[in-house]
């Protein structure tokens, strides 16, 4: 046992304080896998857990860091042994057990994946939960039977994390994309990942009609409230909307009429409790179909003592794409 390098989230009466500072490793939870941790990320919920804005923190003291890749230093679990090459997504890291924005972590085997072939662990979590969760949206929409001959489709957060990852993933499978973001002065840097069209957020931002002009077959959606429902009053007959992100609130103020008028779809993505088949299927994908250049072009990288400051500027819309934390 000994010491390392963590943040840590603690509060008192005064309210939540964070910091970075020594971690003894006899505080770690349990689990069957100890892992070394070299790379972690900043994804929208690490944001919230950081500053405090929302209670995703449901356990003091925590480390934050929903999602980690590193090296296994020991192991009781089957599937690993030391010096395995491992990533984690979810299952309550950061939330309710210790995380990522550490030097070591110990959790259960069974929420591991082995690092997908060809991938390190660094470009792993430039992918991270926000672009693995955009890859379960797309398989949402391709197990709906939506393909690229239907129509556009729409992402919109087109910018952040999961926008970036979903725009690269239905650009190479053929899909003419719509970016809706609130940057218009990233309209290179989107139409550089694939997208064909952009368009103003202002336009999806205010109340929706019940049903308006159909202009999509599909869309990914990781911002709720006013802009859903607006995505889905203008989704074609028999579209669907892949939904899996609350930017912008947890409201839907929509109406049935999307749904029992054109038969639109709402389909709900959840990354933190999805089951392994899906996880392994989601990844061999992201290591088989996601350009590594496009997703280096959409990365930037900080270290550990910088991740503090991070969290405001990614709740505040000023990050782009995907941010690495690299640990060691």
């Amino acid at each position: 046992m000994g010491m390392f390098k963590a943040v840590v989230v603690e509060k008192d009466e005064s309210g939540q304080k964070v910091a970075l500072r020594a971690f003894d490793e006899s505080e770690l939870m349990d689990g069957d896998v100890t892992v070394r941790v070299t790379h972690s990320t900043l994804n929208y919920k690490d944001g919230l857990a950081l500053t405090g804005k929302a209670p995703v923190v449901r356990r003091f003291p925590m480390i934050p860091g929903i999602d980690f890749a590193g090296t296994v230093e020991s192991s009781t679990h089957p599937d690993f042994k030391s010096g395995d090459a491992v990533v984690l997504n979810g299952w309550g890291v950061g939330e309710t057990h210790l995380g990522g924005y550490a030097e070591k972590a110990r959790v259960k085997g069974d929420w591991l994946i082995k690092l997908p072939e060809g991938m390190t662990a660094s470009q792993a979590m430039a992918v991270g939960t926000a672009g693995y969760t955009a890859m379960l949206s797309v398989m949402a929409l391709e197990r709906h039977g939506l393909t690229p001959d239907r129509g556009p489709v729409i992402v919109t957060g087109a910018s952040g994390g999961v926008g970036s990852v979903a725009i690269a993933l239905l650009a190479r499978a053929g899909w003419h994309v719509i970016a809706s973001t609130g940057r218009v002065q990233e309209s290179d840097y989107l139409k550089g990942l694939g997208a064909a069209e952009i368009l103003d957020r202002a336009e999806l931002s205010g109340p929706a009609r019940p049903l308006g002009k159909e202009r999509w077959a599909a869309g990914v959606d990781s911002v709720g409230s006013h802009t859903l429902a607006n995505v889905l009053s203008m989704t074609r007959y028999g579209g669907a909307v892949a939904a899996c992100g609350l930017a912008a609130g947890m409201d839907l103020p929509t109406s049935v009429a999307p749904f029992i008028l054109r038969g639109v779809s709402l389909l709900g993505v959840d990354s933190v409790m999805a089951p392994k088949s899906l996880r392994l299927e989601a990844w061999k994908r992201l290591a088989q179909h996601l350009d590594h250049a496009k997703l280096a072009s959409m990365t930037s990288t900080i270290p550990l003592d910088k991740v503090i400051e991070a969290g405001p500027e990614i709740l505040a819309g000023k990050v782009r794409g995907r941010i690495v934390v690299e640990i060691a």
